[in-house]
């Protein structure tokens, strides 16, 4: 039940953003179109509600729930940065906007833009750890957490590849030709 409940919330996601965006530029329907964006963390909190409930009813922790905490991290640390983008895309494409800004490709500034990656995959990361750390205590001792635990170490790796990834942009900088 957990997956398909993480599907469908991926799902409605999407949904809600194209649908928020065709109201907000299509249908010259802001208000309507923010209060649908708007809606999105919703989905967290029903994903959320839902996983706590079902191990409140005693089931034992497992992948699924792990793989819950880490959804609601990516949409907490990474889910703004992809409605920005989204709707740069939509207000070029079907409003008339200005092209969407690129990544800078060399130097300081690409260093830097990579360090705001970064910095939005570990709050991700961090996010996730946090949910997973809580669902631990909400279990308790007398439960099986194995597999929340091995969720939160998979987060400090992630962590680890993006300080490297960026680092890498630091300490070796692309150089224009």
């Amino acid at each position: 039940m957990i997956v398909g409940l993480i599907v469908a919330c991926e799902v409605a996601f999407w949904v809600l953003l194209a649908a928020g965006l065709a109201f907000r530029y299509l249908l010259k329907m802001p208000r309507t179109g923010l209060a649908l964006l708007l809606c999105e963390p919703l989905l967290e909190l029903v994903l959320f509600t839902v996983t706590a409930i079902d191990l409140r009813n005693g089931a034992e922790p497992d992948w699924k729930h792990g793989l819950a905490a880490v959804y609601i991290g990516f949409t907490v640390g990474l889910g703004h940065a992809t409605i920005r983008w989204a709707d740069a895309h939509f207000a070029h494409r079907f409003a008339g906007g200005p092209p969407p800004v690129r990544p800078p490709k060399y130097g300081t500034a690409r260093a830097v833009h990579e360090w705001k990656v970064a910095g939005r995959w570990v709050v991700a990361a961090v996010v996730a750890m946090a949910l997973l750390q809580a669902a631990i205590w909400y279990v308790g001792g007398g439960g099986e957490t194995d597999s929340l635990r091995a969720w939160q170490q998979r987060m400090l790796w992630l962590i680890g590849i993006n300080v490297v990834i960026a680092g890498s942009y630091t300490l070796f900088p692309k150089r224009e030709r």
